[in-house]
């Protein structure tokens, strides 16, 4: 699989087909078995998650993953934790008020307290705050309204557009994510079993029939 410069990637499949488990061997967290991973034309199929995430490789994990306790804008300035370059991580914060302006009224806020679709928000916004060169967001849309996703879709979309952020969305539904992706890729019990152009492959007979259900 590839991810290519200011690229938005798909990873769609079923439950169980190892999205989440690429991306967490992708962050460090689940050590590769075999194989390689190579970002920037550098070798991190066995680096520590803390170089990884210095390299530029940002995880928005499934289920948001939140410290709960803490405000929203303590939460978000988590993500800039390791940066020093002081006034880019203003206008890094800037941006993500900007991306996502119903936080604003929140900021104070535990982050335990807010809804599903803000927490989320909140959590993209953690992560833009590291200044990500690869945006990997996993189950974009789940327990989500619909009204949300479309906009935190949008977000994303901004972000690749403006910022020049790659991005690899996994997503299980298929045509949320295909149709805002440049490319994608299908995984099936851990093996890619299809790739192409996002709009190719949410036209394809097999995928309409085993994921849209037409």
């Amino acid at each position: 699989m590839e991810v290519r410069d200011q690229e938005i990637v798909a990873l769609v499949g079923s439950n169980g087909a190892g999205k989440t488990t690429l991306l967490s061997v992708i962050s460090g967290i689940v050590p590769a078995r075999s194989g390689k991973i190579m970002f920037d034309g550098r070798d991190i199929t066995h680096a520590p998650s803390d170089e990884i995430v210095n390299l530029g490789i940002i995880h928005v994990p499934q289920g948001r993953r939140l410290f709960p306790g803490l405000t929203v804008k303590e939460n978000l300035m988590q993500g800039a934790f390791s940066r020093r370059d002081r006034a880019e991580v203003n206008r890094s914060y800037d941006m993500v008020m900007h991306l996502f302006p119903a936080l604003e009224k929140k900021l104070k806020d535990p982050a335990g307290k807010l809804s599903g679709g803000q927490q989320q928000m909140v959590a993209i916004g953690r992560g833009l705050m590291a200044k990500p060169k690869l945006l990997m967001i996993d189950e974009l849309s789940l327990g989500l309204a619909p009204l949300i996703v479309d906009n935190i879709i949008e977000a994303a979309e901004q972000i690749n557009r403006e910022q020049g952020t790659s991005l690899l969305i996994v997503e299980q539904d298929v045509e949320v994510s295909l149709s805002h992706a440049h490319r994608g890729y299908v995984l099936e019990t851990g093996h890619m079993t299809r790739s192409d152009a996002a709009d190719k492959l949410l036209h394809d007979d097999y995928i309409r029939s085993a994921y849209l259900g037409l």
